[in-house]
């Protein structure tokens, strides 16, 4: 069996591969914060996992498309010289903005393709657990993301303890103190306002 006719076509595939995986990691990373589309949040919430993938595809693609040992040494060399230092900061960042955990989502009544997501989100430097409020409008791959609200329970007086659907472009979010705050959603699911409590 002749292994050369295909390390060509493979080193493509896998060169393809890896920089679709880098594109979607840069995307994610530079998309804006507000209506950008869900598939981003999600490739800059996992952008560390993306990078390692990116590095090893590419990798790949180095050693089946050089032949001589010295130009895959050096080449795989150069990856690593840009790729670790990147992947490093990459995990220091995701450290500092902390894990996000989805606590509650719900559709709006009568609105199937708007929904209501909750998560909450402790940074690695502090004990306060920071809750999130979205909307996500629209259907994969075009969902998109709006910000509600963010509270802070740092007082306990602070924590969103209930928040719910009042109608289909209506979000109701009460804090443990009894505060209730109310937000109005265009009809593209922009929020009139964003709520910071805390």
């Amino acid at each position: 069996m002749n292994r050369a006719r295909y390390r060509k076509p493979s080193a493509c595939l896998l060169l393809a591969a890896g920089l679709v995986l880098v594109a979607t990691t840069a995307a994610g990373l530079l998309s804006g914060p507000e209506g950008r589309l869900v598939v981003l949040v999600r490739a800059r919430e996992h952008a560390v996992a993306l990078g390692l993938l990116a590095l090893a595809v590419l990798i790949g693609a180095v050693l089946c498309g050089f032949s001589k040992p010295r130009a895959r040494l050096v080449a795989v060399g150069v990856l690593l010289g840009v790729g670790l230092p990147a992947l490093l900061a990459l995990s220091f960042l995701s450290e500092i903005a902390g894990t996000h955990r989805l606590e509650y989502g719900k559709a709006a009544p009568g609105h199937g393709d708007r929904r209501l997501v909750v998560e909450s989100t402790s940074a690695s430097f502090g004990p306060d657990t920071l809750w999130l409020v979205y909307v996500h409008e629209g259907t994969w791959p075009l969902e998109r993301r709006w910000s509600v609200g963010a509270f802070n329970d740092d007082d306990m007086d602070n924590r969103l303890v209930e928040t719910v659907w009042t109608a289909p472009d209506r979000i109701r979010m009460t804090t443990e103190k009894g505060a209730v705050h109310e937000v109005t959603l265009s009809p593209g699911g922009r929020p009139d306002r964003f709520v910071s409590v805390g």
